[in-house]
């Protein structure tokens, strides 16, 4: 299939408010059709109508059949993994390596790079934006038009009191939740990580990995949402989650400065020794290289890389990742060819970086 590799990129670009800390911000809404089962209730047969429902209401709209609607078991395995490294699609959407996904599974792709609508997840609809850097405004402005144009073709189910019912209590209301994956490794130096993620939790917020729920927190990133819906107006959720990032984004500059005048050379030699690892190893695990790639991104935003950008090191992240490098091969690989591959991709590409050596 040959559509999938032109979509999701735009998150990796490195532009965007606060690129250096900030990797990308998400916006997405859970949405369920009047008159069909969904949850643990939903059967193949319900998951297939409401496929066949919403794919019929994409085309009777203007703009929304310029998007692709994309049946995930058209594709192999292998598409679906790619479309879940790049954050189009969940886990749960694609399914196991056994099962694969299940009937009724879909994606709406486009019509612009960073949206997209995952059908028949957890519920009948998932709407999604995603752009690079601090834009929760942006995000959510783009995934409330989308929302409004596929409202104005599918009977979404709704409550008076309650709000977009959906399968999980805790989403019932608005359906939203918004997050932004930020890189915190002057916390985590300064060991102060600890008291603003159990902070969070006192201010309605939680903490993940970097691929979201259930995911390991690797190179220092987090994945930062809201927990609440309910009774809970979007644009509040959304102003009161950025204004805590900007809040976090202080504190991570404020350790940075702490960590460069406490211990500057014990910083700059372990900046330039990940740098040294990446530019020279023969085999890379993923966990390895993000934690490599984590105190070289410490280093551009100590500007101890003046001619390097983050986007150098988004792009090394995200096509080092299984599918992707198994998609470059044209093939299959092992674990050991995997880490094998990725480390070539990563001398490759930096070495083709400016740097500048004090």
């Amino acid at each position: 299939m040959k559509v999938v590799p032109s979509f999701g990129l735009d998150w990796v670009s490195g532009s965007g408010e606060y690129a250096d800390i900030v990797l990308s911000t998400r916006v997405r809404l859970a949405r369920n059709l009047q008159g069909s089962c969904f949850g643990t209730r939903s059967a193949d047969r319900d998951s297939e109508s409401v496929k066949k429902r919403i794919q019929l209401a994409i085309e009777q709209h203007s703009l929304l059949r310029e998007s692709l609607f994309l049946e995930l078991n058209s594709i192999n395995r292998l598409q679906q993994r790619i479309l879940l490294e790049r954050r189009l699609v969940s886990s749960e959407l694609i399914g196991n390596e056994e099962t694969g996904p299940r009937k009724g599974s879909a994606i709406m792709l486009g019509p612009q790079d960073f949206s997209s609508v995952m059908v028949n997840e957890e519920d009948h609809l998932r709407i999604q934006t995603i752009f690079s850097g601090l834009q929760l405004r942006k995000a959510w402005d783009f995934a409330d038009e989308l929302d409004d144009q596929l409202g104005s073709v599918l009977p979404f189910a709704y409550h008076n009191e309650f709000g977009f019912l959906t399968s999980c209590p805790t989403n019932v209301g608005s359906g939203l939740r918004a997050s932004v994956l930020v890189h915190l490794p002057g916390l985590v130096l300064t060991k102060e990580i600890g008291r603003v993620l159990e902070g969070l939790g006192q201010l309605g917020l939680i903490a993940r990995g970097l691929y979201g729920e259930g995911s390991e927190i690797v190179g220092n990133f987090f994945q930062i949402s809201n927990q609440t819906t309910l009774g809970k107006i979007e644009e509040d959720v959304v102003d009161h989650l950025e204004d805590i990032i900007r809040r976090i984004i202080g504190y991570e500059k404020e350790a940075r400065q702490m960590v460069m005048r406490n211990s500057v050379n014990a910083t700059e030699d372990r900046v330039w020794r990940a740098y040294g690892i990446l530019q020279y190893s023969r085999s890379l695990s993923f966990p390895e290289l993000m934690n490599l790639l984590s105190k070289v991104r410490l280093g551009i935003g100590l500007k101890l890389f003046p001619d390097m950008g983050v986007f150098t090191l988004n792009k090394l992240m995200f096509f080092t990742q299984d599918a992707h490098l198994e998609e470059a091969a044209g093939r299959g690989l092992t674990s050991e060819e995997r880490d094998l591959h990725r480390a070539a991709y990563v001398r490759k590409n930096l070495n083709g970086a400016k740097i500048s050596i004090k």
